[in-house]
């Protein structure tokens, strides 16, 4: 589709008028009119004010021109998946998994490659091929090219640390040592818990990166147990093959210094 096109589809889809745009974005009405028609197009602010309403990328506004690729991991980019800066807003150049909230998820090039061989894998690679094409092409991503300018000076890799420490001091029976944290979107793991009084509640919001790990039960066979924590809180559920009867184990909220608390 042409942008004109797009931005026309756009509007209908979330029930505006062209003077309801003009107004969102600081335009004039014969504006929106002029970008509908395809004698203008945005500029490149208002290209930003309209991504932030329909909450998509700037590319796709444009009629997707760029083929998107994260440029940490090597997966192809959708909107669906773009990782999000600190304020909100879509980032074009990562995933939800390598960059959330303005934070990237890895440091370590070995580590991303054991969280990306099983997916390959499942597409049909074998682990060796998985493991070769990634040692060829992450180097080759402007992510790695330039690491040291995207450090964060270790911040991130320290709450990792802290994390994985408290979540072992938690001593639950049953749960093996997590040696490791990985992103994971909240949509795949936003499980439904019961509650003693009846009823369920879920604890995540789907479109949040949050650190996770699965681990088999040591006591109860056929279950697992989930880890999940982020700056603000840590759970542990456990639950059958493919999610299924889950049970909340632990919610516990983190203080501003990282020590976990009731």
């Amino acid at each position: 589709m042409e942008t004109k096109d797009i931005l026309l589809d756009l509007r209908t889809r979330h029930g505006l008028s062209q003077g309801e745009l003009a107004e969102k974005v600081f335009v004039t009405r014969q504006a929106v009119s002029r970008w509908e028609t395809g004698e203008t197009v945005p500029n490149t602010e208002t290209l930003k004010l309209l991504s932030g309403l329909y909450d998509v990328s700037i590319n796709t506004l444009l009629g997707s021109p760029r083929k998107l690729v994260c440029q940490c991991c090597g997966m192809p980019l959708e909107d669906p998946i773009l990782g999000r800066n600190r304020d909100g807003s879509l980032n074009e150049d990562y995933c939800k998994w390598c960059y959330a909230d303005g934070t990237f998820t890895y440091s370590d090039q070995d580590e991303l490659i054991d969280v990306c061989v099983p997916n390959m894998v499942s597409r049909g690679f074998t682990e060796e091929q998985a493991r070769a094409l990634l040692r060829e092409t992450l180097p080759e991503l402007d992510y790695w090219m330039h690491l040291a300018e995207h450090s964060d000076g270790g911040r991130f890799e320290a709450l990792k640390k802290q994390l994985l420490d408290e979540l072992n001091a938690l001593s639950v029976p049953g749960l093996p040592k997590v040696e490791r944290l990985y992103a994971l979107l909240g949509r795949d793991v936003n499980l439904s818990y019961p509650l003693p009084g009846g009823g369920s509640a879920r604890f995540l919001n789907d479109e949040t990166t949050y650190l996770g790990n699965q681990l088999p039960s040591e006591t109860e066979k056929g279950r697992c147990f989930g880890v999940l924590a982020n700056a603000d809180f840590l759970l542990v559920c456990t639950y059958g093959e493919g999610g299924s009867d889950p049970q909340l184990i632990l919610y516990q909220k983190r203080d501003p210094a990282g020590v976990g608390k009731d």
